[in-house]
């Protein structure tokens, strides 16, 4: 069975940057995965990351993203796509991610398979509060995490509240 893992990083106490945490928070908190399913707060963790990834087949890396559309677009990078965006960007847990990812091609242990969902932030500045634009992203991204795990074959089940 494949190892899948759902990584959320991001910095919770720099507004829009905890994006990332704050969706996967919502993943935990409505719903349940199987057990070759690991969904991850990876917060700003970076080289440390590389534990919980090893054996991991299939990654979605969900996170703010420092582009040049309009604050609160969404956008998605898979597989090649993920390395020549990782080319361009230099902020410090995606400098940490490219070197993770590299230390696993080099280990032999490298990703099958990697999505990045992630959105343009508004506002990194001191506060644990999202802006509203980016906050409201956040649903979106969600549904989007959970069509790529129907993609990948696997059965997500909605927590009764």
């Amino acid at each position: 069975m494949k190892q899948i893992t759902v990584l959320g990083i991001g910095n919770i106490l720099m507004q829009d940057e905890g994006f990332g945490v704050r969706v996967v928070e919502q993943l935990l908190r409505e719903y349940s995965f199987p057990s070759n399913v690991q969904v991850l707060d990876g917060g700003t963790l970076g080289m440390e990351l590389l534990r919980f990834l090893i054996g991991t087949d299939k990654l979605i890396l969900v996170d703010a993203v420092g582009g040049n559309l309009l604050p609160g677009s969404i956008y998605h990078f898979r597989n090649d796509e993920v390395k020549a965006y990782f080319k361009e960007k230099v902020s410090m847990h995606e400098l940490g991610i490219q070197d993770v990812l590299a230390v696993m091609d080099v280990l032999e242990k490298p990703i099958s398979e990697i999505m990045i969902l992630g959105v343009q932030p508004l506002t990194i500045d001191t506060s644990l509060e999202m802006t509203p634009i980016v906050s409201q992203a956040v649903e979106a991204v969600v549904k989007q995490v959970l069509l790529v795990l129907k993609e990948w074959q696997v059965e997500v089940v909605k927590i009764d509240e």
